[in-house]
């Protein structure tokens, strides 16, 4: 397998460009199922995830095109990508496909809602927590759907004639579970009210994109969501949004180094939580016409407290970030993680550089020490991997992170990035 080599010490300058949010354009490919007409995504992320999604499409029927780079771009820009769902060749999501992302299982909807039935493996992904889609199935019954499992697959059934608006109201947040009834919903008989919705930027970003495709949809960017259904969608041209994760990653990489960097096309308002908690431990942020501007005081990093929440709260795909920057806090900060149950798994790894960090359930103490050291360490999810190279560009001396298939799952060309901003950094194949 591949691994990346780091010699750590050196400050971050420069500028990052900010690709297409991962969690917004998985979604918006699935869309492409609702209508039979031609959907066109811009400023879609080169990623892992992508084309294992793309695959599962192609199984469905769709025909995927990928369009050739525009004169003076960069080649770090995202790429423009037609989907073509003209037919719905099968309604099956087989296992081999679906086991390795959870966003996969989210075909279920569209499916359901155009096809009127589906089969689909249960799904797969980073081990960080039991994530049932019981919340899934429950908004899908509601609408209607009769629903078994059989051998490991959901298969869903429309009643006759389709789908059905109702009122749904998830006793829990869930970003996939709104992602999901919400695209089923555009294709109901009547309208569907879905109550305690996720409030995400991605969902904002995906809701748009149904509007222009045609659906009706009130409430954009609230708990409560409805979804007027109509008889069909038609195609559309629409961009994914920059991704925050990606955002604040590299902000928390360049507070951990110091150094000056501007994060550019970043919009600070979709990550407004976590910019404020990096504000506090010491970091000047700077909106620009362009992006971000992220630098860091010659005071040090400044412990700080955190709880993650569902947006407009501290997001949880921060958290292991933000943990690998207190590592060399002045002072002991506490992280309180309320979304997965079993998302501390970079603690480990982190204490192989010498990090001071306590776990007490959902609780981590982390101690802020004056140097961390180079280490061997292995990825073990997506946003812990990225944890281990954030400490690796701050560590003295050499570090290797193992495993890195995880963060080509939802960073664009991270070591590409980094090393033009002056990181020794190195991708080295296995």
């Amino acid at each position: 397998m591949d691994r990346i080599r780091i010699v750590g010490g050196n400050q971050l300058r420069g500028e990052i460009p900010i690709s297409g949010a991962k969690n917004a354009a998985l979604p918006l490919m699935i869309a492409s199922l609702l209508t039979k007409d031609p959907l066109v995504l811009e400023n879609v992320p080169r990623l892992a995830d992508v084309k294992q999604l793309e695959r599962i499409l192609e199984n469905h029927g769709v025909d995927i095109a990928v369009h050739g780079r525009r004169p003076g771009s960069d080649r770090m820009d995202g790429q423009r990508m037609t989907f073509h769902a003209a037919d719905i060749a099968d309604t099956t999501a087989p296992y081999e496909l679906v086991s390795t992302m959870r966003a996969s299982f989210w075909v279920i909807g569209p499916l359901l809602a155009r096809a009127h039935e589906a089969r689909v493996s249960l799904p797969g992904g980073c081990a960080i927590g039991t994530r049932p889609v019981d919340l899934f199935l429950f908004g899908l019954k509601a609408l209607g759907a009769e629903i078994e499992i059989d051998e490991g697959y959901v298969v869903a059934r429309a009643p006759a004639g389709g789908l059905v608006g109702a009122t749904v109201s998830f006793p829990k947040v869930s970003v996939g579970a709104t992602h999901t009834i919400m695209m089923a919903a555009t294709l109901a008989h009547g309208t569907t009210v879905i109550e305690n919705a996720a409030q995400e930027p991605e969902i904002t970003n995906v809701a748009e994109c149904l509007v222009a495709m045609g659906a009706r949809i009130s409430g954009i960017g609230t708990r409560t969501l409805t979804v007027e259904g109509v008889s069909e969608l038609h195609g559309a041209t629409v961009e994914v949004i920059p991704d925050r994760i990606e955002t604040g990653t590299f902000a928390m990489a360049a507070a951990m180094t110091g150094g000056d960097v501007l994060l550019r096309n970043a919009r600070p308002e979709h990550l407004q939580a976590a910019l404020d908690v990096l504000g506090r431990s010491g970091v000047h942020l700077t909106p620009e016409a362009n992006g971000l501007r992220v630098r860091r005081n010659g005071n040090g990093i400044l412990p700080t407290d955190v709880e993650t929440q569902p947006f407009p709260g501290f997001p949880t795909d921060l958290q292991a970030q933000f943990m690998a920057l207190m590592t060399m806090s002045q002072g002991t900060s506490t992280i309180r993680e309320t979304i997965f149950e079993n998302r501390y798994m970079h603690v480990a790894e982190l204490a192989r550089f010498g990090a001071d960090i306590r776990v007490d359930g959902q609780v981590a103490t982390v101690t802020g020490v004056s140097q961390l050291k180079g280490a061997q360490v292995m990825a073990t999810d997506l946003r812990a991997s990225v944890s281990l190279v954030i400490a690796g560009l701050a560590a003295k001396g050499e570090t290797t992170v193992n495993r890195i298939y995880h963060l080509d799952r939802g960073f664009e060309r991270l070591e590409e990035k980094l090393s033009r901003c002056g990181a020794d950094i190195e991708r080295v194949s296995g």
